[in-house]
């Protein structure tokens, strides 16, 4: 077949920061075309992180215009999309009017400590890992479930329109594909097992959600969507949106389409993405195995009808983020992508200095949301570049404590790691990641691993059939490899002053509650102005240490 006549797919690809849309052809790993926007991200108060669902659903529509644009006649041989999305981001909406009934909360926001405090109340020891063996997951702001109880208490007209059961709930898929496919006119209410596995209320043995979980958190039913595979039709494009007509039938949560887009689809096979954050997953098979160093479990992707496949994950909410704030906060760098590498190539290493950049809190395998970033080793011979380049190792520390978990979890060492994500491009990074991990890095020449998983999703569903992962046709994506150049001494002595410098970083948030916040004073706190909230929950836990016997 001529590259001419393949049959297309299109990707729309919902980032943290930017929304895109790309389209491949069938068998083929390079995108033929792309336009991207930037989505603006709002943080009305600190720790907090929001964007607009309207803008991203006018972002799409946007960039499908732009790239049919550019297609010209080939445009018609797109036969099927796709959707990837940044995953745990919460949106609520009316089905009746279709209009959000709160800005999107973004996954990395950590406004939800107060309803971390309640669900822990109710469980035996306060234990973060009681629900794991139902969802994977430990209790934390992180997951979805979290956002949208804080929701149901904090935004009147959120708890209004669940009383008159006109409420919907979605991650960023399930509030454009509910658009894409009719919005209030028919648009179908799905979402995929990534997806619904990154939520805290999906049991991973049953793909559906869980009645426990359900009622822990007091939510309806009629809120949440269908859970479907990751790859199947789901529906079709209505009218008002370019491409009417087109079938849409892959979802895939962005770190799971990468793991698909790297082809890691055997058991053992593990990749990391570095963007914002960073996220590693491995895979394990069908069989999904019980994290007990502080990873997680979760959905890699179920083709149709095939058994679900699962994979360990660790995520580190912040790895690109510290970058821009070298940037934007501390003015010692310009150009993220250029001068993060040249000015940390002009010193031979950083001096001793170490960066645990925790601004919320860190993720795995540690869970602490008290966590706190800060910069330890300084001397009066310390430089922006050591910092800069600090910056650069703390990414791949914070990587090799995931790898770390994974060895002890999984019984074996990891032999190489896939990579990929934006700053994959900066070598030195590369060369770093793999000097302290201590193996090979094989690194995806390609930007968009993660649509390209989407692709694959969409083009083997039933009723589609345009890709297959066990064609010889498939074209392989190209890379290159980083190997080790440290010793294994230099690397654990490093290591080891890596987790002094996590174990300063903790406890930094607020004083460790000495009293677990009640659902009634969760209540009570719902009725305060938005204005106050926060120094009103300051003070009833500051009041609460004196009014209880020894703080407990």
């Amino acid at each position: 077949m001529g590259d001419e006549d393949r049959p297309l797919i299109g990707v729309i690809d919902a980032g943290t920061r930017t929304v895109k849309f790309c389209v491949f052809a069938s068998q083929q790993t390079k995108e033929i075309a792309e336009h991207a926007i930037d989505v603006e991200i709002v943080t009305p108060k600190e720790g907090w992180s929001e964007q607009d669902p309207l803008e991203i659903l006018r972002a799409i529509k946007e960039c499908i215009e732009k790239v049919l644009l550019e297609l010209g006649p080939r445009a018609k041989r797109i036969v099927t999309i796709g959707i990837t999305n940044q995953r745990e981001t919460t949106i609520v909406w009316d089905k009746l009017t279709g209009k959000p009934l709160y800005n999107a909360i973004v996954w990395n926001d950590i406004r939800t400590d107060s309803t971390v405090d309640i669900i822990l109340g109710r469980t035996p020891e306060n234990n973060k890992n009681y629900y794991q063996s139902i969802c994977g997951l430990p209790i934390s702001p992180y997951f979805s479930a979290f956002k949208l109880k804080w929701l149901t208490h904090f935004s009147q007209d959120v708890r209004r329109a669940v009383k008159a059961k006109r409420c919907l709930f979605g991650t960023v898929d399930t509030w454009i594909l509910w658009n894409l496919t009719g919005g209030p006119q028919g648009g179908v209410h799905l979402t995929d097992v990534t997806n619904a596995s990154r939520t805290f209320l999906m049991n991973l043995d049953t793909l559906n959600w869980d009645p426990l979980l359900m009622h822990t958190f007091r939510l309806p039913s009629e809120l949440l969507p269908e859970i479907r595979s990751s790859s199947e039709i789901y529906g079709k494009i209505t009218k008002g949106y370019p491409l009417e007509g087109v079938t849409i039938s892959g979802i895939l949560g962005n770190q799971q389409s990468s793991l698909v887009g790297q082809c890691c689809l055997k058991e053992g096979q593990a990749k990391n993405t570095y963007r914002s954050g960073c996220f590693l997953l491995y895979n394990t098979g069908n069989v999904r195995v019980q994290s007990t160093h502080g990873l997680v479990t979760t959905v890699a992707y179920k083709f149709g009808s095939e058994p679900p496949v699962y994979a360990l994950e660790g995520s580190v909410a912040v790895a690109g983020a510290a970058m821009n704030w070298l940037r934007d906060n501390m003015g010692f760098i310009k150009d993220v992508s250029k001068d993060t590498e040249s000015l940390a190539q002009e010193v031979f290493n950083t001096g001793d200095v170490y960066f645990v950049p925790a601004f919320k809190g860190l993720y795995a395998p540690y869970w602490r949301k008290d966590a706190r970033g800060i910069i330890c080793g300084l001397t009066a011979f310390s430089t922006k570049k050591h910092i800069v380049r600090a910056a650069l190792e703390a990414v791949c520390f914070q990587t090799r404590d995931i790898l770390e978990a994974m060895n002890k979890d999984c019984g074996f060492p990891l032999s190489k790691l896939h990579v990929d994500g934006v700053m994959t491009t900066n070598n030195l990074l590369m060369q770093l990641q793999a000097d302290i991990s201590g193996i090979p890095v094989i690194r995806a020449q390609s930007q968009d691993i993660s649509a390209l998983g989407t692709a694959i999703a969409a083009g083997s569903a039933k009723g589609v059939e345009v890709w297959d992962v066990n064609s010889e046709e498939r074209e392989i994506v190209p890379s290159d490899t980083f190997l080790p150049t440290s010793t294994e001494d230099e690397r654990d002595s490093r290591y080891t002053k890596w987790k002094m410098a996590v174990q300063r970083s903790l406890g930094w948030a607020l004083p460790k509650k000495s009293a677990v916040m009640t659902e009634e004073r969760y209540k009570m706190l719902a009725s305060v102005p938005a204005g106050v909230y926060l120094i009103t929950t300051f003070s009833v836990l500051a009041l609460s240490t004196y009014l209880t016997p020894n703080g407990v």
